[in-house]
């Protein structure tokens, strides 16, 4: 499937289709004011600073991320955002700012996602982890992708009525597949839902593309479907098992049964694999 089709896919499920009835967050004014100023080749970093600096928690988040183990070596501590954004750089800076506005513009209180955007913000440093590792793969392409990759669950939790008995349903259902579970409850399901966010907050086709087929491994490699939309859903399942195996997790139903097809799409070997769950442990530690 096409990004072509994907967006025509997600234009017709909202008139008429069980989309109509989401109810997608508008996507917040910084949001969208940090992406204005990150689409020039030369982006406006004043104004990326003065967004970062409107938020009082945001430049705290910031300032607390320069000064963690991982960027602190020097010894002299940032007191400010303009210095904690020279500490860890302009990309850093730009992802945990998309990750503090897209969690703040999605609250979430079901305790079946309580760790939801922790989670997602370490999906999001496995994956510009491994686009780093691979030829072609943009890591800012790819931390986006891991963040919003599961989007449509607390999208689908606020506005679908029993959504919530269906995340415990899907999690125990060893018969057939969390999305399968999501459709035969509600007619659609969180990577449709996610595509559609991505879709209304105006973020690049091929993100929303790889958020509706991130769970469609049986489609790697299709003709029809963008190289750049392969290369980040196998990522995203390469990056998904790095973090299971960060967090002492068994290996969950997708990994067994595409893992080969994932990696002989990124040409990776398990002893790649290895040696980037090395190198990653420390990054995940403080994500």
């Amino acid at each position: 499937m096409s990004t072509q089709a994907i967006r025509q896919e997600i234009d017709q499920a909202r008139q008429s289709g069980p989309l109509k009835q989401i109810i997608i967050p508008p996507c917040p004014d910084l949001l969208a004011r940090l992406q204005q100023a990150m689409a020039s080749s030369q982006p406006d970093l004043n104004e990326v600073a003065r967004i970062a600096a409107s938020d009082v928690a945001m430049s705290a988040t910031l300032i607390r991320l320069a000064n963690s183990p991982i960027h602190l070596s020097d010894g002299m501590p940032c007191s400010t955002v303009g210095q904690a954004m020279t500490r860890i750089g302009l990309n850093e800076t730009t992802a945990v700012m998309t990750g503090f506005l897209l969690k703040n513009a999605i609250p979430i209180s079901n305790h079946h996602l309580a760790r939801f955007w922790e989670r997602s913000a370490k999906r999001a440093q496995a994956m510009a982890f491994v686009a780093k590792q691979l030829p072609g793969l943009s890591p800012d392409l790819a931390h986006s992708y891991g963040l919003f990759s599961h989007v449509g669950m607390p999208v689908l939790l606020q506005s679908v009525r029993g959504y919530g008995s269906t995340l415990v349903e899907a999690a125990a259902r060893i018969d057939r597949s969390f999305i399968a579970t999501e459709n035969a409850n509600h007619r659609t399901d969180h990577a449709v839902a996610g595509a559609l966010l991505a879709r209304a907050w105006n973020m690049a086709p091929e993100l929303m593309a790889a958020i509706r087929l991130h769970h469609d491994f049986a489609s790697l490699g299709n003709s029809d479907i963008e190289p750049e939309v392969h290369t980040l859903v196998a990522a995203g399942l390469i990056a998904e098992h790095l973090m299971r195996v960060h967090e002492g997790l068994p290996e969950d139903a997708d990994w067994a049964a595409h893992h080969a097809e994932a990696m002989e799409w990124l040409h990776i070997s398990a002893e790649d694999l290895e040696h980037w769950d090395d190198q990653l442990r420390h990054l995940l530690d403080y994500a």
